[in-house]
């Protein structure tokens, strides 16, 4: 098969009919922009296991109007491979190793009671632009020791920038994504300069400390891996925070086990991010010749991995009413699913973002456990990071 669209419509609403589709032809499929495409469970995680399988940055072009874009990505933990990639990885969980994310706990807990306060008893509400929104870039922030109040500004740039990993993105999205670049990297060096010269206890002050051996990151490392750490931070946890709010709210059934105090809200929080995943695509580039699921892949091709497509897997999450791969059952356990990534790309955030999660949908459903959805939510024009424009929701 090898008539796989990655840009057909059909994926922006609802890609599962496809996903599946796609799934029963077979493990590995050709696109029609020629990549190989990994439609099953196993096949997404020996490509993103496999060490042969990297991310191999190639820079947009006209590469002198793309340069600024480039740059953060050039030298970002996740656009590089060993040795460079096993540098910056252990210096930043050096850094996050410093007790950072149980120090956001106490945070986090507060800045959720503090704007759950702000919406008032009953009504309506976009529970997105409201809570869901602003919640990671506060914690970012104060993860980063950057002011809150600037995070509309933060926002807006990692936004302009993650618009850049949709398929067939125009001039405009190119446009913005390199004012975005030249502007957020301004930003980051300037509060780099800061903790320099006046270290606090944030993770910028302990990653300008943190050394493997006599070096530490590069300056142009610094400021990528904080752009990064908000880009990542931000898109995923909103996308799974309204895709998952709103698959509890078309279950009532799950929302009510939550609710009834059956099921942790940890344990809801592995079937909210596998159900419908914020983040549907994720490539990797063979540097060697590879064999995956039986197709040999030649060095320097791409591998185009379905992330949705792999949670849904009959194989390995069943297929049985009311369990399987297609149903939402909150307490599904164990829940293999890579919503995080695997291998050397696993997500070094993963800690954080589980924290942040659960004490947002947990302390949400404390103080609203009657609420509903308002209107159907309009979806994002975008497929690779899947999410709502807005979430209208009755507190009850």
């Amino acid at each position: 098969m090898s008539d796989v669209d990655l840009s057909a419509r059909e994926l922006l609403d609802d890609p599962y009919p496809l996903l599946a589709r796609w799934r029963a032809a077979g493990p590995m499929l050709r696109s029609l922009d020629g990549r190989w495409v990994a439609t099953t469970h196993a096949a997404v995680s020996a490509t993103l296991r496999h060490r042969a399988m990297g991310r191999i940055w190639s820079d947009w072009q006209p590469a002198e109007q793309m340069e600024p874009f480039n740059t953060l990505h050039r030298h970002q933990l996740m656009e590089n491979e060993p040795p460079e990639h096993t540098r910056m990885r252990r210096l930043l969980a050096g850094a996050f190793a410093k007790g950072h994310v149980e120090r956001m706990r106490p945070r986090i807990e507060q800045l959720a009671d503090s704007m759950l306060d702000q919406l008032g008893a009953t009504g309506s509400v976009d529970i997105l632009a409201a809570y869901a929104e602003p919640m990671p870039v506060f914690v970012i922030a104060d993860l980063l020791g950057v002011p809150r109040e600037d995070h509309a500004r933060l926002r807006d740039w990692s936004q302009s920038i993650v618009h850049m990993y949709e398929q067939g993105v125009d001039e405009a999205t190119r446009e913005a994504a390199v004012r975005a670049s030249v502007d957020f990297a301004a930003y980051t060096r300037e509060v780099v300069e800061m903790r320099r010269a006046r270290p606090g206890d944030d993770l910028v002050s302990d990653l300008i400390a943190e050394r493997d051996g006599a070096a530490g990151f590069s300056d142009d490392e610094l400021v990528a891996t904080v752009i990064l750490l908000l880009n990542a931070g931000h898109e995923a946890s909103v996308n799974v925070f309204g895709n998952g709010l709103s698959s509890l709210l078309t279950h009532p059934d799950q929302l009510a086990r939550i609710t009834a105090g059956e099921v942790g809200v940890a344990t809801a929080l592995e079937e909210l991010i596998r159900f419908d995943a914020p983040l549907q695509l994720f490539e990797r580039t063979a540097t060697q010749d590879v064999e995956v699921e039986g197709v040999l892949v030649r060095a320097g091709e791409k591998v185009a991995c379905l992330m949705g497509s792999a949670n849904r897997d009959t194989s390995v999450f069943g297929d049985g009413p009311g369990t399987g791969a297609d149903c939402f059952d909150v307490s599904r356990d164990p829940n293999p699913h890579v919503g995080f990534g695997l291998g050397r790309h696993f997500c070094l955030g993963a800690p954080l973002a589980r924290v942040e999660l659960e004490i947002t949908v947990r302390r949400l459903l404390e103080r609203f456990p009657h609420i509903t959805l308002a209107a159907t939510p309009p979806r994002r024009p975008t497929w690779v990071l899947r999410g709502f424009e807005a979430l209208e929701v009755d507190l009850g």
